[in-house]
């Protein structure tokens, strides 16, 4: 009997996108619980939120960027350091690409090994991984808090504490009242928390509700407006108390990863099993959440070996 594999190795099926206009000259790229892209139109240029995966992919986004404006792409920002956000950026062939600097150190510490490790674990996302050209390094980088303005219109780019990562960024655009999350918000899709900082990440969420936008682009899932905005962080909020919960539960008890895991399932499968990804985010997301309840504060890198090591405690092997 063969081994069990990671469930996105077996995904293959391409998800159907959208290009949703969400406010005025903002649009959200999306595809059935991917990774989104956002897309911010100014009087004189655009800003692209987070890259994709691959040159070839990002190309894509371009495409349908291209029905809307021929106004020049002059700006990247990468919302956090994952792979799958970042590697395409040279498809865009932007002026510059914007990181926090937390987001910067991230790469320096695990770049490579992140991508080795996402690679392997979820190929589909990686169409034409051939394309990318090394690792995406940021062009500016910023501690807290900056504007880019193009033209006459703002784009607040904050980074406003962790919890997806030790950097995540978000952007807003005041004159339409719109929020740009990165992987910090999800709406129907699962959060992947194997680099996550449990602990911060409501505090975190707490900062973008209190911007009381009119909209939010999510990191996955459909763009979300009005009363689904709270919606989208309760939801996120929910998924994240109802996993650490238990896994620090378990960790009190003295219980074993394995045990964990199979703990968590039992609160977690009823609410969000028909979350996108959640079957492919479950074991990293567990693994994450364990080492931070038993005092483990900074993420362990993870690499296509330990992705193994893991997989073969959780099975029993």
């Amino acid at each position: 009997m063969s081994k069990p594999s990671f469930a996105s190795t077996n995904d293959s099926q391409d998800k159907v996108i959208s290009f949703t206009e969400i406010g005025r000259d903002l649009y959200a790229f999306t595809a059935e619980g991917d990774p989104n892209t956002g897309v911010i139109i100014g009087p004189d240029s655009v800003m692209v939120i987070d890259a994709q995966a691959t040159p070839v992919m990002a190309r894509t986004v371009v495409e349908k960027i291209r029905t809307v404006t021929d106004k020049p792409i002059k700006h990247v920002l990468l919302s956090h350091y994952h792979a799958v956000r970042v590697l395409g950026a040279t498809g865009f062939e932007a002026s510059e690409i914007i990181a926090s600097r937390a987001t910067r150190d991230m790469i320096v510490e695990r770049g490579q090994e992140d991508w080795d490790s996402e690679l392997g674990r979820f190929p589909r996302l990686f169409r034409a991984a051939e394309s990318v050209p090394g690792l995406t390094w940021p062009t500016v980088t910023f501690e807290k808090e900056m504007s880019v303005w193009l033209g006459n219109r703002e784009v607040r780019i904050q980074h406003i504490g962790r919890g997806h990562t030790a950097g995540d960024t978000i952007a807003y655009v005041p004159d339409a009242d719109v929020v740009f999350s990165g992987d910090l918000v999800e709406y129907h899709s699962a959060c992947y928390c194997g680099d996550a900082h449990f602990e911060d990440w409501p505090e975190t969420l707490d900062r973008i509700a209190a911007l009381n936008a009119s909209a939010i682009v999510p990191g996955r899932g459909d763009a979300v407006m009005g009363e689904n905005v709270s919606d989208a962080i309760n939801l996120t909020r929910d998924f994240l108390s109802t996993l650490y919960g238990s896994v620090k539960a378990s960790a009190a008890r003295g219980e074993s990863l394995k045990q964990a895991f199979d703990a968590a399932r039992k609160v977690m499968d009823p609410k969000f099993k028909d979350f996108a990804i959640y079957e492919h985010c479950l074991p990293f997301n567990i693994a994450r959440a364990y080492d931070e309840a038993r005092g483990i504060k900074h993420p362990r890198i993870w690499t296509a070996q330990r992705d193994l090591d893991m997989w073969a405690a959780l099975q029993g092997t």
